[in-house]
């Protein structure tokens, strides 16, 4: 069997031969570590980062991955066109103020590999609004290559799992407003002002994956980027995050079935827990990647509420494999439990980082592939 098909099976609680070895790729620092220590080569480091390329998949075979999940075709439905991008001020620790393409305004120090501090943002109102961003969150045909899509189903990979990317609801948003100005918008500002944003998105999206569709292509799955929660939850009300998103996954999950896609995931990092319901109601049945945290499982006790219509990859702690075989082995356990109520492909919780020891990852990688289905 192919690694697809295993994936496919597995989601729709049918035999496969054994299970596949998924991850979810690499920091691109983990990369630079590998090759300095001797494990890949410089070139390899330099290519391997970018999900379901040729030199990802040469990494794979070298350490025994059978496939990344997630990988999905996306066409531009970010914002269109983006802001330039151009350093504003460069402070006395080198320390740069950039206004990203998003119009965020972020506080970046070179040569320093993190999350960059917001500083300030554009979207503040509905001024702001009119004249910067309606107009970027438009369908415009360009936002796609229609031969590209049209030749896919004869070029693509058949051997590993390609979804459609389906944007994001609210994850974009957020990025867009940042976590501060979204909070004023739904709070404080302007209601109707926040909802116009998230309607005019997601109309540009929705419009994005029915184009796409129309080509005849055919996808694997659909995946959302949604990244709305943190350690503590989600980073607004579920009420609030239920009316106004529910409707927009309905939709666009609709869309997906009537193209024979009924495999939906979707990529949120934290405690996903009281989005769960939304989600799963609205056409969403694959949570990813299942982050453990400082909180510990989440898909057990999400799979006991829910039932067999959720479906899971991820949930393996990647923070064993940055110590020993022991700890690796303690996480192969806890996924054969998981992995035996059936519906769930174990994967390690996010992108390897820096510190992961290569030869753990092609133990486990080997070891999973061992787990009886």
């Amino acid at each position: 069997m192919t690694a697809r098909e295993r994936c496919l099976n597995i989601l729709h609680y049918r035999s496969a031969d054994r299970m596949p070895a998924v991850h979810f790729g690499y920091w691109r620092e983990l990369l630079d570590e590998w090759a300095e220590q001797g494990h890949i080569s410089q070139e390899l480091a330099q290519k391997a980062g970018a999900d379901g390329s040729d030199a990802q998949k040469e990494l794979d075979k070298i350490i025994g991955w059978d496939c990344v999940w997630g990988h999905s075709v996306n066409i531009h439905t970010g914002l269109y066109p983006y802001f330039e991008r151009k350093i504003l001020e460069t402070l006395p620790d080198g320390t740069q103020r950039v206004q990203t393409g998003t119009g965020v305004i972020e506080r970046i120090k070179p040569g320093i590999a993190s999350i960059p501090s917001e500083d300030d943002y554009l979207l503040k109102d509905r001024e702001s609004f009119e004249k910067y961003y309606r107009f970027r969150m438009q369908y415009v045909p360009e936002r796609y290559n229609t031969t590209y899509f049209e030749t896919f189903n004869e070029t693509r990979d058949k051997t590993v799992p390609i979804g459609i990317g389906l944007g994001s609801v609210m994850g974009h948003i957020r990025d867009i407003c940042t976590v501060v100005g979204m909070s004023y918008l739904m709070y404080d500002e302007d209601e109707d002002l926040f909802a116009d944003i998230v309607d005019t998105y997601a109309e540009m999206q929705y419009k994005c994956a029915e184009a796409t569709l129309a080509t005849g292509a055919q996808f694997d799955f659909g995946h959302y980027w949604e990244d709305i929660c943190f350690k503590n939850g989600p980073l607004l009300s579920p009420e609030i995050f239920d009316e106004l998103c529910a409707k927009h996954y309905k939709r666009r999950n609709e869309l997906c079935h009537k193209y024979g896609i009924d495999i939906i995931s979707l990529d949120c990092d934290g405690v996903t827990e009281k989005l769960i319901g939304t989600w799963l109601e609205n056409g969403v049945n694959v949570l990813f990647p299942i982050e453990v945290g400082v909180w510990g499982d989440q898909f057990e006790p999400a799979r006991k509420k829910y039932g067999e219509s959720l479906l899971g990859v991820g949930g393996m702690d990647k923070t064993a494999l940055r110590k020993d075989k022991k700890a690796v082995d303690a996480e192969i356990e806890r996924m054969k439990r998981l992995a035996s109520m059936g519906g769930f492909i174990p994967c390690p919780d996010h992108r390897l980082m820096p510190g992961t020891k290569f030869e753990l990852v092609q133990y486990y990688a080997e070891e999973i592939k061992k787990i009886k289905i």
